[in-house]
C-alpha cells in the first residue's frame, strides 16, 4: 500500500525503496554503498598522499642540489620520507658508498662500476612506483564491477515485478512501478559507485606518469652528480 500510494503521489522517496525492497536488492545496494566508501577513502588517502609526497619532494631536491656533502643529507632524511625522491637517494647514496671504499690504503676513492649505481636506482625506482600505485586496484575494480553488480540488481527487480504481475494478474502502472523503481535505483547506485572510482583512478594514474618522469630526472641527475663528482 506504501508503494502504491507513492506512485499515486508522484514522488519517489529512494529510502522507502531501499527499505520496501527485496532482499537481493538490498544486498546489492549494500555492496554498492560499501563499494563507494571504501573507493572514496582510497580517493581521499592517495590524495593526500600524492600531495603531501608533491610539497616534501619540492624541498628534497632544492637541499640535494644545494647539498655540498651527501653525507649531511642522508643524516636529515627523516624529514623527507615522504617523498619518492629519498628512496632513489638513499639506494644510490648507499651503493656510492659501498663502492667508494679504498681497496688499498692511500688509492683514491672512486666509483668503479657506474651500470651498478644505475641498476641501483632502477631497482628503486621500482619500489617506489610500487608504493605511489598502491590500492589503485581497488578503484579500478570497482569501476569496472559496480555497473554490472547494479545491472544484476536491475535485472532481478525486473523479475520479481514480472512475478508481481503475474501472481495478481494487474499490469497496471500502480503494481510495475515499485518493482521497476527498485530495479532502477540498483542501476543508480552502481553509477554513482563506478564513475568517482573510474574519474580517480584515470586521474591519479596521470599522476603517477608525471612522478615517473620525475624519477627517472632524478636518477640522471644522481648518476651525473656521482660521475663528476667521483669518477
Amino acid at each position: 500500500m506504501l508503494q502504491v500510494a507513492m506512485v499515486e503521489a508522484q514522488g519517489v522517496n529512494l529510502w522507502e525503496v531501499v527499505l520496501h525492497s527485496g532482499m537481493v536488492a538490498k544486498v546489492v545496494l549494500l555492496v554498492l554503498g560499501v563499494f563507494s566508501v571504501v573507493s572514496w577513502v582510497v580517493i581521499f588517502q592517495k590524495a593526500a598522499l600524492l600531495t603531501r609526497s608533491r610539497g616534501v619532494t619540492e624541498r628534497f631536491r632544492q637541499v640535494f642540489r644545494r647539498a655540498s656533502d651527501w653525507r649531511e643529507l642522508k643524516a636529515a632524511s627523516a624529514d623527507y620520507a615522504a617523498s619518492p625522491l629519498l628512496g632513489l637517494f638513499t639506494a644510490g647514496y648507499s651503493e656510492v658508498t659501498y663502492q667508494l671504499r679504498p681497496v688499498q690504503t692511500g688509492t683514491r676513492a672512486q666509483i668503479k662500476s657506474m651500470e651498478a649505481v644505475e641498476r641501483c636506482l632502477q631497482r628503486a625506482s621500482v619500489v617506489e612506483m610500487g608504493r605511489l600505485e598502491s590500492y589503485l586496484g581497488i578503484l579500478a575494480t570497482i569501476a569496472a564491477v559496480s555497473p554490472f553488480i547494479g545491472l544484476f540488481g536491475t535485472v532481478w527487480g525486473i523479475i520479481d515485478a514480472f512475478r508481481g504481475i503475474g501472481a495478481t494478474g494487474n499490469a497496471s502502472l500502480a503494481t510495475v512501478a515499485p518493482g521497476i523503481s527498485e530495479a532502477l535505483v540498483a542501476t543508480a547506485i552502481g553509477l554513482v559507485a563506478a564513475i568517482p572510482a573510474l574519474m580517480a583512478y584515470n586521474f591519479f594514474q596521470g599522476q603517477l606518469k608525471v612522478w615517473q618522469t620525475e624519477l627517472d630526472d632524478f636518477a640522471l641527475e644522481f648518476i651525473s652528480l656521482s660521475e663528476r663528482n667521483f669518477t
